[in-house]
């Protein structure tokens, strides 16, 4: 097995943690939001629905699946590359 870079390796580390954030914080943020601003709606299930929802597509690989669930990463990796292009010289 090949072994990584301490580089490869934080990179890896940062991009499960985001990934695990939006995999399985977000569904009950979107949830408790969606509370707040719309009303209870349906008698569908509630939060695991939504969440069990949310995970089903994301393995179908739906693109808004994968939008809701790889933001936090994708957020992360807008600001650092615009970071480095604007600081670089």
């Amino acid at each position: 097995m090949t072994k990584l870079s301490p580089r490869a390796n934080k990179e890896l580390r940062l991009a499960l943690q985001l990934i695990g954030l939006g995999f399985f914080v977000l569904p009950p943020a979107v949830y408790t939001v969606g509370l707040q601003v719309v009303g209870d709606y349906t008698d569908d299930g509630g939060l695991w629905a939504l969440t069990s929802s949310i995970w089903l597509e994301f393995i179908r690989l739906n693109p808004m699946a994968l939008l809701l669930v790889l933001s936090p990463y994708l957020i992360i990796q807008t600001f650092r590359f615009s970071y480095y292009f604007r600081h670089k010289k």
